[in-house]
């Protein structure tokens, strides 16, 4: 059986990317490899085994076209207001708290937030089948 290990998004400012990711989501860098022409930062916290990569092109200096094709990173917490009440706090730019019923019944309340390079990140209430 296949085991999802991590997802890699290219970042422009390493620093920057960095402070996005350990206040919005408390990730911190769990490895880093220096090539190059370039860097991975590997980031996780003690919630998950699954790893988010920032590949950081060192000679890059306009930012990445995100085209259409990408769609978001989706985390699940447990208090959805509080952490956007927090994201709030922290300038982090969350958009608001919406809900989407599905016909069977289920529910999902989230909301979005976008990283530094624009990537959109879902933050899930864990409820439903977002545990």
């Amino acid at each position: 059986m296949a085991k999802l290990i991590h997802s890699m998004i290219r970042v422009l400012d390493e620093s920057r990317s960095l402070a996005f990711y350990r206040t919005a989501f408390d990730l911190e860098v769990a490895d880093r490899l220096d090539f190059d022409g370039f860097t991975l930062l590997y980031l996780s916290n003690g919630e998950t085994g699954f790893e988010l990569e920032l590949t950081v092109n060192k000679e890059r200096t306009a930012p990445y076209d995100l085209g259409d094709g990408y769609g978001h990173l989706a985390v699940g917490v447990v208090d959805l207001e509080a952490e956007h009440r927090r994201f709030e706090a922290a300038g982090l730019g969350p958009q608001p708290i919406r809900e989407l019923s599905a016909s069977g019944g289920g529910k999902a309340r989230f909301f979005f937030v976008s990283d530094p390079d624009g990537y959109r990140i879902e933050v899930l209430e864990r409820s439903w089948r977002f545990r």
